[in-house]
């Protein structure tokens, strides 16, 4: 069976795969096995969501089954994921529960949970829940129920925290920002001018059915041009609950989470602040990425993909950055998981305290034609550990030798499987990667 809990929570589509009768269940066991690890009585629990349709029948079933296991409730309403991380942290609360499918579309929703400090709960803990979902509990009755307040300066709060967590101001930087009608919407335009930056706002009008609808850091075509017309500095796009940042130079040209990674972990040796001199990357990082950091004595450390299991190396290692090509980025000393917000302030605070362009400052790292093939099957485990497929990846990467990579892996929240290739010439890298891709589908 396979595990309720990808790499990023419980997703599928709303009312369908994910209704409000498994949302009920979950946050229930939650409330049970969270207040069981942290031997509290009344457990306090923060609930946010992205601007989805779905997010409000969601929110009030996972509200409902929080509260009928005795958990007082604190509803944020529509914030960034790491703004609610954030207010765990910052309120005490025991836990905290966001309701949002990223950068999925608008049908899909999901549930990720957060312990208390905001930090991603560990796969054991996940298990747990899942195991107790059908259990019939007692339920607290009279004034053991758990209550439900709403936080009406969430926004506030959140905004506050990154801007007093960027080091200097953004006076006469423009930027573009694309909310993706998501949940960056209110509180990212906000910031950036709160840090001194003009802001020029992208798909910041959400309705519940616009999130991420060709928009946002999955479709940059709208941000590249509209940066050039407003002769801006730069663009940054965020996903729908705005936990990952990509961002556009002002040419028009992308600036992906490797090239971004690396300008701030270049600033924060140039601080004093990188630890141990390490930055933290998922084994699809580019091999640029490698490359630039050898070049400028950074170590790079590797990690599976997903941002938590780039989070557990930071707080293994100690270590003070790490994050994914796709813009997750995550700033230990400032956030628990990664903060697209966040991301981009840094991003321009280093670009106003260099007097730099983002394409100078990108240029650190030299990208390697990648290529990336998504095959959408039907046991994304077993197509991944097929004979045939591993055979085809085995003779890829013995073709490819020292100049190129293979990589396949199964997606951790769709029926897909994500083949990525690396080579020197464009054209290599989609050849093989197709090829390959062609007996993943034969397979699947």
């Amino acid at each position: 069976m396979a595990r309720l809990f990808g790499t990023d929570g419980v997703r599928g589509l709303a009312n369908d795969e994910l209704g409000p009768e498994l949302a009920l269940a979950v946050a229930g066991a939650a409330a049970r096995v969270l207040a069981e690890h942290d031997g509290t009585a009344r457990p306090v629990a923060l609930v946010g969501r992205d601007p989805r349709a779905s997010g409000e029948m969601l929110d009030a079933a996972v509200t409902a089954g929080l509260a009928s296991a005795g958990a007082d409730v604190v509803r944020v309403g529509v914030l960034p994921t790491p703004g609610v991380a954030h207010l765990v942290r910052e309120l005490g609360a025991d836990f905290g529960v966001m309701i949002s499918a990223s950068h999925n579309p608008m049908p899909d929703n999901g549930i990720k949970l957060f312990a208390a400090g905001g930090h991603k709960l560990p796969d054991a803990v996940e298990d747990e829940i899942t195991a107790r979902l059908g259990e019939h509990a007692a339920r607290p009755t009279g004034a053991r129920i758990g209550r439900v307040r709403d936080l009406a300066d969430a926004g506030d709060r959140y905004v506050e925290h990154v801007v007093a967590a960027t080091p200097n101001p953004l006076r006469g930087l423009r930027v573009v920002v694309d909310c993706a009608n998501g949940a960056a919407s209110a509180v990212a335009p906000e910031a950036y001018r709160r840090a001194g930056a003009e802001v020029v706002a992208l798909h910041a009008s959400p309705d519940g059915l616009n999130i991420n609808d060709g928009c946002g850091s999955t479709h940059l075509e709208g941000l590249r041009k509209a940066v050039v017309e407003h002769e801006a500095d730069l663009g940054v796009a965020h996903d729908g609950d705005a936990d990952r940042c990509l961002a556009v130079d002002a040419t028009g040209e992308v600036v992906d989470g490797d090239q971004i990674m690396a300008v701030l972990a270049l600033a924060l040796r140039d601080a004093g602040e990188l630890i141990e001199d390490t930055l933290v990357a998922t084994v699809m990082s580019n091999l640029g990425l490698h490359l630039a950091m050898r070049e400028h004595g950074v170590t790079l450390h590797t990690t599976a993909v997903g941002d938590r299991y780039v989070l557990e190396a930071l707080r293994t290692g100690g270590w003070s950055i790490g994050g994914e090509q796709s813009g997750h980025v995550v700033l230990p000393g400032y956030a628990t998981t990664g903060d697209g917000t966040l991301t981009a302030l840094r991003l321009m605070a280093r670009m106003a305290a260099t007097g730099d362009g983002l394409a100078e400052l990108s240029s650190v790292v030299s990208r390697l034609p990648q290529v990336l093939v998504n095959v959408r099957v039907t046991d994304r485990t077993a197509v991944s550990t097929a004979p045939t497929v591993l055979a085809a990846v085995a003779a890829a990467q013995a073709s490819l030798g020292a100049h190129g990579r293979v990589l396949l892996r199964p997606s951790g929240t769709e029926q897909l499987v994500r083949v990525m290739v690396e080579a020197l010439t464009q054209g290599v890298a989609d050849e093989v990667a197709h090829r390959i891709a062609a007996i993943v589908a034969a397979v699947g």
